[in-house]
């Protein structure tokens, strides 16, 4: 007896008893608690319980039950095998984690209940399905281990083979985690209540055994996954805690029965030295990646023209790891400035790369023996147009940055020999589809082959044959999985059907027979199809175990092109956009004329240009500009572009400038815009305190530090007081000169500039036109005189009687003077609701003068007049209202 899915059921199971199935389910979910179990039942991968609750909402599949009204009803949720690539990447995307557990041995011979085991665990860090893999992202599995002091953190992508390791302070992991956004994060069972108070759900995490992370561990396994006997060659000997971390990937690996791993070949250090400082408020401020507003547009969006997938995921890692190094910064620069200079060859390489496939995740495909017929022919195909790239770029003018990366450009030609010469040119995804290898390959393979075809050319002479013989002219041979060949004959004809043939069906229409040449023919063609894709299963796991060997070499064409890559896109961005090779140097100098924020100018109208501004700081005359102006006038844009264009000129871009010299900096800090964190009791002032506390501890001397409206969440004079103060200690501080932009609606901080030298009064400049004002986006020397927050309020939209109040209450403590901090007056301050004639008087003459200037009389017919002298009417009464 079976049940519902062909599995025998023994004759004396109680009704309340699991069936042999569900125990082997149930086994194999106990093996793996936390993970979603798809298991295969046939055709089918089938989730039970709990599971197919969860699988059933997030995959929108039916919902049904197994065993309905018995002791053993379960909930039940399935989908086909062949699906199982476009279901399991919105169960990773969930962040769930997936056992696949498939069927070990064949049903047909399986004697009682078929075996089966899960053969891959599949986390949101452990991943290697493209459709759960965004082509411009890398997808890391991070791994963090804490200790008093320090933190050691490594991320993998197990999708590209990028290895990376570090270890730090607290607040230089909470950047790296920022900036390299890993999909999932592992960490010892001790540390998992630490991790999630600190960043509650804002990370995929699994928590392993506290042994694995041991020093001794995980050195070990490093050493034995790299056969090497230490880790000094890689440089990373000196991070023991960062070693515990890496080590640890590589045990969750086989953990989550990834086995295959040969193209985690290497493991980089993340020097902390080499790379500008960004703090994770300076990542999230400057928008670098993603932007803070719905809609928002990041800099990478505008800076990325890349055209490979590798070069969109360099550009990425670059740009949150500027580099500090003048030479590195110079050889890039060397390599844009060629490219800039060519380019109807930029365009020719752009052509070419467009037709490259992910070389990464190809070949780690072929490491993890995971890469179906239509990836390695397209992995062939890629490394044809890298053959084509490395002629393009053999000509004697190439400058020594552009040679040395062509010269370490192999072309495969072994590999792509005998590919082309095995596989077919058009294959399926399927390795059991067939047409995978070419003639000539095998002699086996060509004889079974003849065979099939010409078993196949027999039928037909076997039907023209029985036509003949028999006379019925509509006789077909067909085949289905039941019969196999059959001879189909209507029931017209019936009464001419020999008697040496052999009925097997009646249909509707007729009858259906067999003969005894029919199934010998059948036997020999079936078996010879059976064998062609048996060898050729065979013969294609050769050449992918001959492609494995290359997966270095592959891996090393795949960074170089990712390079090149992004250096054409610097060009081909610089030209498209009209920026110039900034300046680099070890100066303290920061020079830049006509900077533009290259993110503001991309969103402008048709016709509208963007009001470019002059930055100049240095450590000895110039190190501190304070910038006034009203809200709205362009405070925040000119403090942004001033990181934006350093930061571009030192990951090797042009700048959106007229000119620019770069003193490398090494450090960039924005205190720009705050949020409210309630849920952690910290208010708006609060998150400003803390990041201005960040900022001034860790300063250099070749820091560039920008600070937006510092003591805005306060009051006034407290916010006057930490403003004032922070600037006398960036200014007077013993050992450090950073270089700052300060901007502040408190223009009273203008009188700093007595005291202090190297601190330099400028303002966003605004142009008066009656009572309206008009922002002209302009940097100039001097401080503003006023803070215009009401004209602002009032363009807001504003309603007119808070407007009038605030003018009226902005007035009156002019005349007492309570800006000299003569609080006693206040007494004075007159209540709301009592009106002042000349504060009246203004607005309504302003409104009115707004509402009249709209107005085309040469345009009007006389009926009209009359309407808008009703609406001047009505608007004069709503004022005398208020």
């Amino acid at each position: 007896m079976k049940d519902l899915f062909g599995e025998e059921i023994p004759l004396f199971v109680k009704k309340k008893s699991e069936t042999p199935l569900m125990k082997q389910h149930a086994e194999i979910k106990e093996q793996h608690p936390g993970a979603l179990v798809l298991f295969r039942v046939g055709d089918f991968y089938e989730t039970f319980g709990e599971d197919a609750i969860n699988a059933s909402g997030i995959l929108g599949i039916t919902l049904t039950k197994r065993g309905n009204g018995s002791a053993t009803e379960t909930e039940l949720a399935g989908f086909p095998h062949h699906s199982l690539d476009n279901y399991l990447y919105k169960l990773v995307k969930a962040g769930l984690r997936v056992a696949i557990c498939e069927q070990l041995e064949d049903p047909k011979f399986a004697k009682g209940l078929v075996k089966r085991g899960v053969t891959e665990l599949v986390t949101p860090g452990v991943v290697m399905n493209d459709n759960a893999l965004s082509s411009k992202h890398n997808n890391y599995l991070a791994s963090v281990f804490f200790s008093e002091l320090q933190v050691g953190i490594a991320f993998l992508d197990i999708s590209t083979g990028d290895f990376w390791v570090t270890e730090g302070t607290q607040a230089y992991i909470d950047k790296l985690l920022q900036g390299f956004s890993p999909a999932e994060v592992i960490l010892s069972k001790a540390d998992k209540n630490g991790f999630i108070a600190k960043y509650e759900e804002k990370y995929n995490h699994f928590a392993i055994d506290n042994w694995v992370y041991r020093f001794d561990f995980g050195y070990e396994n490093l050493i034995k996954h790299f056969k090497t006997q230490n880790l000094k060659g890689f440089g990373i000997d000196e991070f023991q805690l960062g070693v515990v971390a890496a080590g640890a990937i590589l045990y969750y690996l086989k953990l989550t029965e990834h086995h295959e791993i040969s193209h985690i070949s290497s493991i980089s250090r993340i020097n902390e030295e080499k790379f500008v400082w960004l703090d994770k408020f300076t990542i999230r401020n400057l928008e670098l990646i993603n932007s803070t507003y719905e809609g928002g547009i990041p800099l990478v969006q505008v800076i990325d023209k890349t055209i490979s997938p590798m070069g969109a995921r360099l550009l990425r890692r670059w740009l949150l790891m500027p580099l500090k190094e003048v030479a590195s910064i110079t050889q890039r620069q060397k390599a844009v400035d060629f490219f800039y200079a060519q380019s109807e060859l930029r365009k020719n390489i752009r052509n070419l790369l467009e037709e490259v496939g992910d070389l990464e995740r190809l070949v780690s495909k072929v490491a993890a023996k995971r890469i179906n017929p239509r990836e390695l022919s397209q992995l062939r195909k890629s490394l044809e147009k890298v053959v084509q790239v490395i002629a393009l770029l053999h000509e004697p003018k190439l400058p020594a940055e552009v040679k040395k990366m062509v010269s370490l450009l192999n072309p495969c030609e072994f590999l792509l020999t005998k590919i082309a010469k095995e596989l077919m040119p058009e294959v399926g995804i399927l390795i059991n589809q067939g047409n995978l290898i070419c003639n000539g390959v095998h002699a086996d393979l060509d004889s079974l082959r003849q065979i099939a075809h010409s078993g196949k050319n027999y039928l037909l002479q076997i039907t023209c044959q029985e036509i003949e013989r028999t006379g019925i002219s509509s006789l077909k041979i067909q085949f289905n999985k039941v019969f196999g060949y059959y001879l189909e004959v209507t029931n017209a004809h019936k009464n001419k059907v020999p008697n040496d043939w052999i009925r097997k069906q009646t249909i509707v229409n007729g009858e259906r027979y067999i003969t005894e040449e029919l199934k010998q023919y059948e036997e020999k063609i079936l078996g010879a199809e059976e064998k062609i894709n048996a060898l050729e299963q065979v013969l294609y796991n050769e050449l992918v175990a001959i492609a494995a060997t290359y997966v270095p070499i592959i891996q090393q064409d795949a960074r170089i092109v990712a390079e090149l890559d992004c250096l054409i896109s610097f060009a081909e961005v610089a030209q498209t956009n009209h920026y110039v090779r900034p300046q680099v140097n070890d100066s303290n100098a920061l020079i830049i004329k006509a900077g533009r924020h290259p993110v503001i100018e991309r969103q402008l109208a048709v016709g509208e240009n963007y009001v470019p501004n002059d930055i100049s700081l240095d450590n000895e005359s110039q190190q501190i500009i304070i910038i006034t102006g009203p809200n709205m006038a362009g405070k925040s844009a000119v403090l942004r572009q001033t990181a934006l264009i350093v930061l571009l000129a030192q990951i090797g871009s042009y700048v959106p400038a007229e000119s620019a010299e770069i003193g490398v900096i090494d450090k960039i800090f924005t205190r720009v815009g705050a949020s409210d964190n309630l849920s952690k009791g910290e208010s708006t002032f609060m998150v400003e305190m803390t990041e201005t506390a960040s900022i001034l501890n860790n300063l250099s001397d070749k820091c560039l530090v920008l600070m937006d409206e510092i003591g805005r969440g306060t009051s006034t004079y407290d916010g006057i007081s930490i403003a004032w103060s922070i600037v006398e200690f960036l200014h007077n501080h013993p050992k450090y000169r950073a270089k700052t932009l300060f901007a502040t609606h408190y223009h009273e901080l203008n009188e700093i500039t007595n005291d202090l030298p190297r601190v330099k009064n400028f303002n966003v400049s605004v142009k008066e036109a009656g009572n309206k004002i008009i922002f002209m986006r302009k940097l100039k020397e001097g401080g503003a005189e006023h803070s215009f927050g009401i004209h602002v309020a009032q363009m807001a939209g504003i309603p007119n009687q808070v407007v009038l109040r605030a003018d009226e209450i902005m007035h009156q403590l002019e005349e007492s003077k309570m800006k000299e901090h003569n609080l006693e007056k206040m007494k004075n301050m007159p209540k709301a609701g009592v009106k002042t004639n000349k504060a009246i008087d203004d607005m309504a003459l302003s409104m009115l003068k707004n509402f009249v200037d709209k107005i085309d009389i040469n345009t009007m017919s006389p009926v009209e007049a009359l309407l808008k002298l009703n609406e001047v009417k009505n608007l004069m009464n709503r004022i005398d209202s208020q």
